[in-house]
């Protein structure tokens, strides 16, 4: 496997932020320690990208009108590609929550020294992060990575599900090659050949899936043994003690949201499907999932014990640099 720096230029951005507000923006506050109902704006800046939960919520307008009835106005922030530029984003003041993404980029940050803490989780199911190869590549199991270019993004989903696909299956990792791309650039090295694999989710995977004739050798939701990533909001220590009151509307809301999204697949997909510009064939593909959420707050002890066995899981195989101890980033409003 190719050796590389620990950061990539995005995550050593994202340290150097956090570095910097680090001492003004709420680390030394007493962990899960809130002040309860407080709010000290009328808006609230939210971070959006390409699938999920907030690009539903800004495309059917719902959202916005739950929290206008409590007199907060919703600005939206983005699209984001993943989850670490919307975390740089709310480290650096320009947004007060991420979108739903990955905890594995937002752990990254926290130990590089980012104020972020957990607001709320979320476990959709059925999972679809998958490894694909196109059917021409000769490649028809993980075990024929071996010696190959796979694109991942750092410190998130792919590279986990690449990791975790490899040690299932026995294959040392040393023997393939990681290639840290963001998913913009992943989609055309994956077309062009310029790497053989792509370990990708929901709805890049499938685009990809279709467009370029691909297949999968390692599904996320049928081959992964137990639940190492989970959806979260994020957003910074200080905001969240001096908004909890807002905090906790913007939680409510989305999770409004979420039950609508359960309860209406086709709806929820077709509004994803008007911002992705794919197929009808991937939409009615993506609809056929009939996801669902569950929501956790975030003191929700058995929700943080599975977390932290997670975490645990990404310091031994030094996805994380090191381990953290989730509770303490973790805060009910």
């Amino acid at each position: 496997m190719t050796q590389h720096s620990p950061f990539s230029p995005a995550r050593r951005k994202l340290v150097q932020a956090g570095l910097a507000l680090g001492a003004g923006a709420g680390l030394g506050l007493p962990q899960g320690v809130l002040a309860e109902g407080t709010r000290n704006t009328d808006k609230v800046r939210v971070g959006w990208g390409p699938g999920g939960l907030p690009l539903i919520a800004r495309e059917r307008g719902e959202f916005e009108k739950n929290l206008a009835a409590k007199g907060i106005k919703v600005e939206w922030v983005g699209p984001f590609p993943n989850h670490a530029p919307s975390l740089q984003a709310v480290v650096g003041g320009s947004a007060d929550f991420g979108f739903w993404g990955s905890t594995t980029p937002a752990l990254a940050a926290i130990i590089a020294g980012s104020p972020l803490v957990f607001a709320q989780f979320n476990v959709y199911s059925p999972r679809s992060t998958a490894i694909i190869v196109k059917k021409t590549s000769g490649i028809n199991s993980v075990k024929d990575l071996v010696g190959r270019k796979v694109a991942v993004n750092r410190s998130g989903l792919g590279e986990f599900l690449l990791v975790a696909a490899l040690e299932k299956h026995g294959v040392d990792r040393a023997k393939v090659e990681f290639v840290y791309l963001n998913p913009p650039d992943a989609a055309p090295a994956f077309g062009q050949g310029k790497v053989d694999a792509w370990s990708m989710w929901t709805p890049g995977v499938d685009i990809a899936r279709s467009q370029y004739d691909a297949k999968d050798i390692f599904f996320e939701g049928t081959d992964l043994d137990f639940l190492i990533d989970y959806s979260s909001l994020v957003t910074q220590r200080r905001f969240a003690v001096d908004n909890s009151a807002l905090v906790r509307a913007v939680i409510d809301a989305y999770r409004i949201e979420g039950k609508w999204v359960d309860q209406h697949a086709a709806e929820a997909e077709a509004f994803a499907q008007k911002t992705g510009k794919y197929s009808n064939a991937v939409r009615d593909h993506l609809i056929g999932y009939r996801r669902q959420n569950k929501f956790y707050e975030a003191d929700d002890k058995a929700f943080l014990g599975q977390f932290q066995r997670a975490a645990d899981w990404l310091a031994e195989r030094r996805i994380l640099p090191k381990r953290v101890n989730v509770a303490d980033y973790s805060v009910r409003v």
